[in-house]
């Protein structure tokens, strides 16, 4: 192949095809291959080869288009020669060129079937002398390119000779911007400098930017070869101190840990294959390196299951007698839960080998359900420990997380049993009914396998990975209501209602637990204080509104505190409270009795009502006024007292001729029930008989007996159901001085719970149909 001569290259032609290239800009003097497959592409090189080699090479501006256009292409580039051809199996073409000179596209002839266009040669303006200012830029050029060498940037080996005897700025310039890896904006942007001394200026700049970047670069990988090489060097010294110990007859450190773990897995009792699970992550450890992420992580599980209590239990003290005495000391009444808990010594005295039971105490907020927890504990003579499932949303706070997370623990349930100590402790769970369920599971059906005897004598924790046996542990979950509790988990618990303490047993459990405990806790000693049981129930009328006991106790600490301060300040005389100065150590009474009807009323009828507090009784008012017979309801009352209200006026219709209720009363009357206080949200079947009580009272003008509560449910025959909270309700009936109350037949039954003293103090009436109720409530006399 000829080479050009610069006479050669003053001659370039005018008309030239264009080849498009991607990815490189060609520079003059820069020889390089080329492959070749578009179609376009290769109609222009045959051209270029039936004339005289050259072509017009201008790099793409979209390197992803592979039909680019004009407007695709930039407008300055390199007119080069074909040195060599070679076309491939795969119909592409392998060309060598070299660029010659630089040149702009002035008019473009022609776009098929190939480009071709006229140019307007480029020429490097003549430098006549180097100035010192451009030759300090060649050295530094040349300079900064062999620290990027030195730096183990490849460039070609003969690059540096060739550069040595290059004494024009713009060829330097050139010969070095076709060997550095610039991007095709960059390369094009220096191609498109005109001016020599400007271009190697430009290029100056790029290869200082590539020296601090190489520097950079190799100060990080200093860095990371030196921690490498410390911690290879620490290894070394570590191995070494390992074989000097050795032969002196010590142990070092990390061979004492793992024959610790080795002995404290032999000595935790644990099953087969929990122990053959132990022993081969003990074997992973040992060929750990100590300072591993995952060999803490291996340890840390290690340490939990040599800690777990798989064969450590509490031997159970099955004196009936002193259980008995026990759990009498801690609580007054309760007499189901006592005998419950006594039933299962007894078993368990006769039958060593026994599942534990699973109980679930339900009552309201202060009644001592978690205290019982604790004195059945103390009874069995077991360890007690418990959790709170209230607002719990992960079902990991049951089962517990997998190991392979970061932080991975196990769920509170084996984490409880550990702290426990041994695997037949006293386990309560409080809140059972608050538990929710969001994305990350529903710890309710987690609990499941928990709570079902059939199943956990093998719990699985997701931690552990190993089977745990939970079947001798005894589970009590509290809760104030069983609705919210699902069907599934309610089915695997023997609930225990315990519906709340009465007047006279809040009294008792005052004088006893409660006041005795506030004084000790404020330094006061029965000589500084007296309170009398009529002021203790005071308290319990006026100051509290509850079922269980939370309030009552903070009032009497309310008043030791006082007392406390009197005593603090010198005052020795012994204080005594009754019910004519308790308002000087509580203030006003919040909760005064509802006021006593003074006579027999038409039209207001009193029944009673449960509430998560206790029993209350409720006046339900009816009147009619002049209309077009519709039937108002009012008094915040719910969806089941409203169907109530109109299966009474249904009933009333139907009865109208034997209660000599004439037809108009109900079309030209509109009859209003009114149930205060209006603000406190009513509901529940229970008003339906008082209901129809006062409905068919204002109908008939008879007056009802102020003597007389009631409570049930009715139909539209007239027929009384059956309800609930018949304790509460006779005990809100004992308060407000109400001798009789009316029940429904079905509810007898449940006379028996009640204590002795309410069943001698009230008469209960049982009744099956509406028609004995209007014969007791009504009083003789119409007005």
């Amino acid at each position: 192949m000829e080479k050009r001569s610069e006479q050669d290259l003053l001659s370039l032609p005018e008309t030239l095809p264009l080849l498009p290239v991607r990815d490189i800009v060609v520079f003059p003097y820069m020889v390089l291959p080329l492959f070749i497959s578009r179609e376009k592409s290769i109609k222009a090189l045959e051209e270029a080869l039936s004339k005289d080699r050259l072509i017009f090479l201008v790099a793409q501006q979209n390197l992803n288009e592979e039909e680019p256009s004009l407007k695709d292409l930039y407008q300055v580039g390199t007119v080069a020669i074909v040195m060599k051809m070679l076309k491939l199996p795969d119909g592409k073409v392998k060309i060598l060129i070299q660029g010659l000179s630089k040149a702009s596209i002035k008019e473009v002839l022609r776009t098929t079937p190939f480009f071709l266009v006229r140019l307007e040669n480029i020429k490097d303006p003549f430098i006549t002398e180097i100035t010192l200012e451009t030759e300090a830029l060649m050295r530094n050029v040349k300079e900064q390119l062999e620290r990027i060498v030195s730096y183990g940037k490849l460039l070609s080996p003969d690059l540096m000779f060739v550069l040595e005897s290059v004494d024009d700025p713009g060829r330097l310039a050139d010969l070095v911007a076709s060997n550095l890896d610039l991007t095709v904006e960059k390369a094009q942007e220096i191609l498109e400098i005109f001016d020599p001394v400007q271009r190697l200026r430009a290029l100056n700049e790029v290869l200082g930017k590539e020296v601090q970047v190489l520097t950079m670069q190799a100060k990080i990988q200093s860095q990371a070869k030196e921690e490498i090489t410390k911690s290879q060097r620490e290894y070394f010294l570590r191995e070494q101190m390992r074989a000097i110990r050795s032969e002196l007859g010590e142990v070092d450190e990390r061979t004492k840990e793992l024959r610790e773990l080795r002995q404290k897995i032999k000595k935790a009792n644990m099953p087969k294959e929990v122990e053959k699970e132990a022993r081969r992550e003990l074997s992973r450890l040992e060929q750990m390196h100590p300072d591993a992420a995952e060999a803490s992580m291996v340890r840390t599980y290690l340490d939990w299951l040599v800690e777990m209590p798989w064969s450590r239990s509490t031997v159970d003290s099955l004196d009936i007698r002193k259980a008995k005495k026990v759990l009498d000391e801690d609580h007054y009444n309760l007499e189901k839960v006592k005998e419950r808990i006594l039933e299962f010594l007894s078993v368990r005295k006769l039958k060593r080998k026994m599942k534990g039971p699973i109980l679930c105490f339900i009552g309201p907020p202060g009644v001592g359900k978690t205290s019982l927890g604790r004195s059945i504990a103390r009874a069995l003579g077991r360890k007690f420990v418990r959790i709170s499932l209230g607002g719990i949303r992960d079902e990991a706070e049951i089962r517990g997380h997998r190991r392979t997370y970061i932080g991975a623990m196990p769920g509170r349930i084996i984490q409880s049993i550990k702290q426990a100590g041994t695997n037949n402790p006293v386990f309560m769970m409080d809140e059972v009914d608050k538990i929710g369920n969001d994305f990350r599971g529903d710890p309710a059906s987690a609990l499941l396998e928990v709570l079902d005897p059939e199943q956990n004598y093998a719990f699985s924790d997701h931690y552990l990975n190993v089977p745990f046996d939970l079947s001798k542990v005894m589970f009590i979950t509290t809760g104030n209501l069983t609705d919210p509790i699902p069907s599934a988990l309610r089915d695997r618990m023997e609930i225990i209602h315990l519906p709340g303490y009465t007047d006279i047993e809040k009294v008792k459990i005052a004088r006893t637990f409660l006041l005795p405990r506030q004084m000790e806790e404020n330094g006061i000693s029965p000589k500084e204080l007296q309170i009398s049981d009529k002021a203790i129930l005071q308290i319990i009328s006026q100051y509290t509104q509850e079922a269980g006991l939370r309030n009552l106790e903070r009032q009497l600490a309310s008043i030791c505190r006082k007392v406390a301060r009197k005593v603090a300040e010198g005052k020795k005389e012994k204080t005594v409270i009754h019910t004519r100065n308790i308002h000087r150590f509580l203030g006003p009474p919040p909760f005064l009795p509802d006021e006593e009807q003074k006579r027999n009323e038409i039209g207001v009828a009193t029944g009673l009502a449960w509430t998560e507090t206790g029993g209350e009784i409720l006046h339900v008012e009816a009147s009619t006024t002049p209309g077009k017979g519709n039937l108002i309801l009012t008094g915040h009352l719910g969806e089941v007292m409203k169907e109530s209200a109109q299966a009474a006026l249904t009933y009333a219709r139907s009865k109208s001729k034997a209660y000599r209720i004439k037809p108009e009363a109900f079309n030209n009357k509109e009859i209003h029930i009114h149930v205060p206080a209006g603000a406190i949200p009513k509901d529940g079947p229970s008003a339906g008989i008082t209901m129809a009580v006062a409905l068919i009272s204002v109908l008939t003008g008879t007056p009802i007996r102020k003597d007389v509560a009631m409570t049930g449910e009715i139909t539209l025959r007239g027929r009384v159901l059956p309800v609930g909270g018949l304790k509460e309700k006779a005990l809100a009936a004992l308060r407000n001085n109400i001798k009789k109350v009316v029940i429904p037949y079905l509810n007898k039954k449940d006379l028996t719970d009640l204590p002795s003293y309410v069943r001698k103090k009230i008469d209960f009436l049982p009744v099956k149909h509406m028609d004995e109720v209007l014969r007791i409530a009504l009083a003789k006399n119409r007005s």
